[in-house]
């Protein structure tokens, strides 16, 4: 599996990583043989959060996978806190807690990266910088991280947060790329051109930040899959040719159409079915031509200006 850094950090982590949002769709048996399964493959890195499942799932795949010191040493492990029932909590307390509940569910002394989810509109950083101080004084995390916030808000958490951050967990799939599209249509009087993110693509590629699209498949906000779905009829078509050139299928293509931009993402799969899993990594290994990415980029209903 190839790798790549993970941010500023000396971490180097496959190209993409497993999410473990619906492994309690599986019993411990298929659990195991998932988690397993991926980490032959050389998908190592495991995407956690402490709301999926209300927990369950990380309880789950420590359960089918039978942690232990040996196990643990194998795999990367990464969680996210801050949503609760109603609204979000980035204080210095609930931080804490939190990722003390996660070690226990995960049966792991510490978590190589922990990301805040989604941004709390009242965000005090400086509780944060002493939470993250204090975690990794402890030892109980090493990497620091968020998800779904934009330049001004990573700015200000800088200004008292010395831990770098390392990743930004966000939307981004061939139908959703209008952090891409806005840069495509600088200056120009369209729908595409309107800005939505502060240019956070070319934010996290100045200040080397590892971009971690969720949802790689989803159209809209989980809406459903675009891959074969009748209302993407061309951007099918342009997949399934593209596909059929390298031999692969079109979930294949799909990730591999990610992994192409020059920003070296990390992209996020859902999937918890194995055969899916395995051409979803198959995408390593591909390269598309400047070409192919445009020609599906336009197939999804981008015009270029």
């Amino acid at each position: 599996m190839r790798t790549i850094p993970l941010g500023q950090s000396s971490l180097q982590v496959p190209v993409v990583a497993v999410g473990c949002m619906r492994i309690t769709s599986l019993d411990k048996t298929g659990a195991e043989r998932f988690v397993r399964t991926a980490m032959e493959e050389g998908a190592n890195f495991f995407d956690h959060a402490d709301i999926y499942g209300g927990g369950a799932c990380e309880e789950l795949f420590a359960d089918a996978i039978g942690m232990n010191a040996s196990v643990r040493e194998e795999m990367i492990l990464q969680s996210k806190c801050g949503i609760r029932k109603g609204m979000f909590d980035f204080s210095k307390e609930h931080i804490l807690d939190s990722v003390d509940g996660i070690l226990k569910r995960l049966k792991t002394d510490y978590l190589d990266v922990l990301l805040l989810h989604r941004p709390d509109a009242l965000v005090e950083p400086e509780e944060v910088a002493e939470a993250f101080d204090t975690l990794e004084r402890s030892g109980k995390v090493r990497h620091f991280g968020v998800s779904n916030q934009n330049p001004m808000q990573i700015q200000l958490l800088r200004k008292f947060v010395k831990q770098p951050i390392v990743a930004n967990q966000l939307q981004l799939s061939i139908t959703n790329a209008t952090m891409i599209s806005s840069g495509i249509n600088v200056n120009m009087e369209n729908e595409a051109a309107v800005n939505r993110d502060g240019s956070v693509l070319d934010f996290c590629r100045l200040n080397d930040i590892t971009i971690q699209p969720w949802s790689p498949f989803q159209y809209g906000f989980f809406e459903g899959v675009f891959l074969g779905n009748e209302k993407f009829p061309e951007l099918n078509r342009k997949i399934d040719e593209v596909a059929a050139a390298y031999g692969v299928t079109n979930t294949t293509i799909a990730i591999a159409w990610l992994l192409r931009h020059p920003a070296r993402m990390q992209p996020v799969l859902g999937t918890m079915n194995l055969d899916r899993l395995r051409d979803c990594l198959k995408a390593a290994e591909i390269t598309l031509t400047r070409q192919e990415w445009y020609d599906i980029y336009r197939a999804a209903g981008n015009v270029l200006p």
